[in-house]
This record gives structure tokens, sequence and C-alpha cells, in this order.
């Protein structure tokens, strides 16, 4: 398991994202954190459950790592993805960017959450008082 790009049932939090992240030359270090909220499309959410196909989400998130490498001058990049059922207000995913300068932190960043939710085999069912549904709105 990647450091840098790690799926796991454990609880995440921004410092082990932090404690992956090369640092040296970073100007600016952007972390994004996702936590599962309590309303979503209209509708209550009591639990988020979180399924992935381990033996290719490490390679998905390495390959959203360089494209971002590529793409944006930053320095290094780490991707941290929860499995499993989350109660409101844990984190799901987080994401590290260090950077020479914050613009390339930030755009790196969005950039790969936004790819993370395009391309990672991870799908999501929402639980709520009236049952559960999975969620297939892949942009």
């Amino acid at each position: 398991m990647s450091e840098k790009f790690r799926l796991t049932a454990d609880v995440l939090n921004e410092t082990g994202a932090l404690e992956s992240l090369d640092v040296a030359g970073a100007g600016g270090i952007v972390t994004f954190t996702g936590r599962v909220r309590a309303q979503s499309r209209g509708r209550e959410v009591t639990s988020l459950e979180y399924e992935a196909y381990p033996e290719m989400v490490e390679l998905v998130l390495a390959q959203i790592g360089a494209e971002s490498k590529e793409r944006f001058a930053i320095g290094d990049i780490v991707i941290h993805h929860r499995v499993g059922t989350l109660a409101v207000g844990e984190i799901s995913v987080v994401i590290a960017v260090a950077a020479p300068h914050r613009t390339a932190a930030f755009d790196a960043a969005s950039y790969a959450i936004d790819r993370l939710k395009q391309i990672a085999p991870i799908w999501k069912k929402e639980h709520s008082p009236d049952g559960a549904v999975w969620i297939e709105d892949r942009p």
C-alpha cells in the first residue's frame, strides 16, 4: 500500500495525508477534505457506504497524481480515500498538494477531486431514513 495513494477502511485525517507529503520547496500546501454531509439531493443522509475495486483504486489514484503533476507546477500530491460505512461528519477523502506557489496547489487539488469522481472505481451508497440508493452521478 502506497502512503501517497491509499484506499483504507481506517479513519482518515488531514495529518496523515500531510505526513506523507514531500514539502521540500513548497511555498504553499493545500488540503481538501471531503466529509459525509447530513443533506444531499434534498434528502437527509444518515450515512454513506463506500465500495471500491481495491486492486485498481490505488493505481488510479497514482494516475491522478501523475496527471496533476504533469498539468500543474506542483511538487507532490497525496490522495487518501476511505471505504466502508461512514457516519455524518466523517472524512471520506483527503487530498494534499504541495507546490512552490498557491495557485498551482489549489488548481491541482481541485483537479484531483474532480478526476477522482470521474475515473476512480469507488461507488457510494447514500443511506437515509427513507432507505438507501446508489449514487451514479459521475461527471
